[in-house]
């Protein structure tokens, strides 16, 4: 998971939590998500929050064009020392440093629900895309994840710090469409290991059992625990 520069200040989360850098994004489902949409070998691509460098590594080996950016120091180190250079930069989701329409693709994963000014964050976006370009991300549903948050932080409003930007599908849209996007949604399915180990922390045996009973994957969109979004810009 990374959070973004302008997000909660350590103080926001409880010293009984978890520490946020040993949590992982669903890779598995990002990774297909990315197979499904087609991410072209000479498309360049930006990934935002790129953490630890794990799915930049995986693309950089299969021969995209993608470099990213993060703004955790430890998590950039953490990166080099995994995978060696990676073409990782330190910055937050506001001011990215590119040039105007630079890449073809942005990706994020686990960040937008992280950046308090989501209307700064999309209009910096925008400036990188070519006209035709997709922002290509994923991140929790508002209508879902408010009550996972609650019991997780065992708070009503702890975790509204850390995820300070959720939105539900028709909010999301809505945001997408006045910055000058084209949205559609992706039917990925998220239930795998990563996705149980995660419930059986939070929730122990009793959410394993739900989830057995009311698997997300098979939700209507608009209620899935996770929002799979490609947005291209218009003109």
């Amino acid at each position: 998971m990374t959070r973004d520069a302008e997000a909660a200040p350590s103080s926001a989360v409880p010293e009984e939590s978890f520490d946020l850098r040993d949590e992982f994004g669903n890779q598995e489902a990002n990774v297909r998500f990315l197979e499904m949409v087609g991410l072209g070998p000479m498309e360049r691509a930006l990934e935002i929050g790129c953490g630890k460098g794990g799915l930049l590594h995986i693309l950089r080996q299969r021969g995209h064009d993608v470099r990213g950016v993060e703004i955790d120091e430890w998590m950039i180190g953490e990166s080099r020392r995994l995978y060696g250079d990676l073409p990782i930069t330190a910055s937050g989701g506001y001011e990215l440093g590119y040039a105007d329409g630079m890449f073809d693709v942005v990706i994020s994963f686990d960040v937008i629900e992280h950046i308090p000014d989501t209307d700064r964050h999309l209009r910096e976006v925008r400036r990188l895309l070519r006209p035709g370009g997709r922002y290509l991300l994923q991140t929790p549903n508002k209508w879902t994840n408010t009550v996972f948050e609650t019991i997780r932080w065992r708070s009503f409003t702890a975790w509204r710090r850390i995820h300070c930007s959720l939105h539900s599908s028709g909010q999301l849209r809505a945001r997408f469409n006045r910055h000058g996007f084209d949205v559609q949604f992706h039917n990925v399915p998220v239930v795998n290991d990563f996705f149980r180990r995660k419930i059986r922390r939070y929730l122990g045996p009793p959410g394993l059992w739900l989830l057995r009973v009311l698997n997300p994957d098979r939700w209507p969109l608009p209620v899935r625990t996770n929002f799979y979004v490609s947005a291209t810009r218009r003109g």
